[in-house]
């Protein structure tokens, strides 16, 4: 009985270790995953899953720039770095500054916050300043941006504030979003006023001909106009105490 047991057991044991080996190999086989979705790059989605962008994510509407840096992002090889100002740094602000701006002064200061290349945390160091952005001039007293390092800190100046770079929220080699702690405010909008140009002082002329000018010629002219004069009335003079001679002569 016991021999019988056995040879029954022994094949059970094969078959046992047989069909958990077959298990265990398919278990660890790696599963397929579909690949995520891919899309165009969206400059809003971004900042609103960031959250505490809520201010700058209105004014991207009311401007319509949001959906503008989705058509460049989308349409241009050179990218976009954004500077974010948090809820926080809009809430330092004077009291109803963004209310007292035209349209044309809140698209521009949005502008203010974009850079029309993608630069990533090692390329400030290397910048060059003032740098361009996408409100344009960058001559002083309008839009001039620098951006300074020091160590791993990035610090940008427009001429009226200084704000750092607090963190990087989003890059993916063509858009870059930076936290900062201070709205930047450009100078043409918040500094003081330009200095007015010094006037030029007015050339003298030059004289073409300097003998026609001369006090000489000038006398000269005046010595002929008077000759001329006495001598017609010398002939004036002539020619009525003429006749009156002979009146008296006859008399």
């Amino acid at each position: 009985m016991t021999s019988s047991f056995q040879f029954f057991t022994f094949p059970l044991c094969i078959l046992l270790i047989l069909h958990s080996s077959t298990t265990s190999t398919t278990l660890s086989q790696p599963t397929a995953t579909a690949p995520p979705p891919t899309g165009p790059t969206n400059i809003t989605k971004i900042l609103e899953k960031a959250s505490q962008y809520t201010v700058l994510l209105r004014l991207f509407r009311m401007t319509q720039l949001g959906d503008q840096i989705n058509t460049q992002l989308n349409n241009s090889d050179q990218g976009i770095t954004l500077f974010a100002p948090t809820d926080n740094a809009f809430s330092a602000l004077k009291p109803g500054l963004l209310n007292s701006l035209s349209d044309q002064q809140k698209v521009e200061l949005v502008q203010f916050h974009v850079v029309p290349m993608f630069l990533s945390t090692s390329q400030f160091q290397t910048v060059s300043n003032p740098l361009r952005t996408q409100a344009g001039d960058t001559t002083p007293y309008t839009f001039p941006l620098n951006i300074t390092t020091n160590g791993n800190q990035v610090n940008i100046s427009t001429g009226v504030v200084n704000a750092t770079v607090a963190n990087s929220i989003y890059t993916d080699g063509s858009l870059a979003v930076y936290q900062v702690d201070t709205v930047l405010l450009p100078m043409r909008m918040f500094g003081p006023p330009a200095p007015a140009p010094v006037p030029v002082p007015a050339k003298k002329s030059k004289k073409t001909n300097a003998g026609d000018d001369s006090p000489a010629a000038d006398d000269g002219r005046v010595s002929a106009d008077v000759s001329s004069g006495v001598g017609l009335n010398q002939n004036l003079l002539g020619f009525i105490v003429g006749p009156a001679v002979i009146v008296m002569s006859c008399l």
